[in-house]
């Protein structure tokens, strides 16, 4: 007998799952330093436990919920809509999860206030309370980031006068303003493409990665991919202004966070199928790129030192497929006495840029007749085999494959890399020691109990009812 789903359980599940995510992240998350409580602390491990409890419900949601799109009255996206809704609510007011990086966006944003170079100091040369939220890793680093988003960061760094609990409150808004893009995008993406609108809703804005990290870690992936979204909606459109239009809101995704320049490839081929000649669809779409770019950059008044800064993220320090392997490799010549050990990790790493390079070009000779669907595949493999990775890079691709992959069997493959990514990172952001990792453990054991429990409920026979 299979075990009973409806959306209002699955609705009542997601929610009692992010709302266990955000009262444990009040003691176990990325709290600000003056908060922060000791990891072997009473408080930090109930909220440790309670985090990934609730990580465990939310995923049972999900899955559910898939269930029901995939069943014979799938829900609407209308529907799917406020579910998304629903799940996200308590995370509205939570401290940051799983990511201290938000800290890193308002100290930017207060340093291009202030007129500092962002590009080329971190925000060590900032100082005071915002600079002393930031992972020391990035104190002395330089912004990797758009001046599109130092704009927006600066505006609300003035409009915050530097406040903290302001000034997060103000980065979740905007996250969510990214997911209320990706969300509009998606069905029509969907219906362009000939895929489902609701199993791409599913998909694409209401998988945990989204919840987890989008919205409770306020990343600024969130405006990158909904802006990509618009975009490429308006360029696939018969209107001759869609191209210029979708080059402009595409060019500030990259100007948000530069993978998304890939979209400008889906640009040209979406103007080209709606029957544009190739010359003008590359010329025209360049013009209004660069002319964005331009303004862009002159409004954020940061010059140009971004295009620099655009290989911040890549440190031999970083986790990433390339790193590890070049760790390995100058580990293995340092004990052999070779002097080649310091060219390990950056030979791996342009190893890896290569290989993504010859990966993305065969993508799109392939599958230029779907250009959508080649652009989620290409930024995926770029978050994948990139020299540095971070669950939430899965997104890039994931949510252009949730609008236009192929087969379920694709979209079986990414839900279930999504689910497995959901658990990879504790709520404060910070490495796991042995004892973090079996709290954590724990709480997501809990929260499998619990659920067996209930499907054994359900299945039980009603009093007075033979078995």
């Amino acid at each position: 007998m299979a075990f009973p789903v409806d959306l209002r359980s699955c609705q009542v599940l997601g929610l009692a799952g992010t709302a266990f995510l955000a009262l444990g992240g009040e003691t176990a998350g990325a709290l600000p330093v003056q908060d922060l409580l000791a990891p072997a602390s009473v408080q930090a491990a109930l909220g440790l436990v309670g985090v990934y409890f609730g990580v465990v419900l939310l995923i049972a949601a999900w899955v559910l919920l898939g269930r029901l799109v995939r069943g014979p009255q799938p829900p609407s996206p209308r529907a799917l809509l406020l579910v998304l809704a629903v799940w996200t609510a308590p995370l509205l007011l939570a401290p940051p999860l799983f990511s201290r990086d938000v800290y890193s966006y308002l100290a930017q944003g207060a340093m291009v206030d202030a007129h500092m170079d962002v590009y080329a100091h971190g925000p060590a040369q900032l100082g005071g309370p915002l600079a002393d939220e930031v992972a020391p890793m990035w104190q002395h680093t330089g912004a990797p980031y758009g001046p599109a988003f130092m704009a927006l960061a600066s505006a609300l760094s003035g409009l915050t006068r530097g406040r903290l609990p302001e000034g997060l409150i103000g980065m979740r808004l905007v996250a969510l303003l990214g997911v209320a893009l990706m969300a509009v995008a998606l069905p029509r993406l969907a219906r362009h493409s000939g895929a489902d609108p609701a199993a791409a809703l599913w998909l694409g804005a209401l998988n945990p990665l989204v919840l987890l990290h989008l919205v409770a870690g306020a990343h600024n992936d969130a405006l990158m991919l909904g802006l990509l979204g618009l975009g490429l909606v308006a360029a696939r459109g018969d209107r001759p202004s869609g191209g210029a239009v979708g080059a402009v809101l595409v060019t500030l995704a990259a100007l948000v966070k530069a993978p998304a320049a890939l979209g400008l490839l889906a640009v040209v081929a979406l103007r080209v199928r709606s029957g544009r000649r190739p010359l003008p669809a590359v010329l025209s779409t360049a013009a209004a790129s660069a002319v964005t770019t331009v303004a862009a950059t002159a409004v954020a008044g940061t010059g140009y030192g971004w295009i620099g800064a655009l290989e911040t993220p890549v440190s031999p320090h970083n986790w990433a497929l390339t790193s590890l392997l070049g760790r390995a490799t100058g580990a293995l010549l340092e004990h052999l006495g070779s002097s080649l050990a310091p060219l390990a990790v950056p030979a791996w790493q342009l190893l890896g840029l290569a290989a993504t390079a010859v990966a993305v070009a065969l993508i799109w000779l392939r599958l230029r007749l779907r250009p959508v669907y080649a652009l989620g595949l290409s930024l995926l493999t770029v978050a994948v085999f990139g020299p540095a990775i971070r669950p939430w890079y899965v997104l890039w691709g994931l949510f252009l494959i949730a609008a236009a992959a192929p087969s379920t069997s694709v979209r079986h493959r990414v839900a279930a890399l999504a689910g497995v990514l959901a658990l990879a990172v504790l709520p404060s952001g910070g490495p796991a020691d042995l004892g973090q990792l079996v709290l954590a453990v724990s709480g997501g054991v809990l929260g499998v109990v619990v659920l067996w429990q209930a499907h054994q409920a359900a299945q039980a026979p009603a009093p007075g009812r033979m078995a």
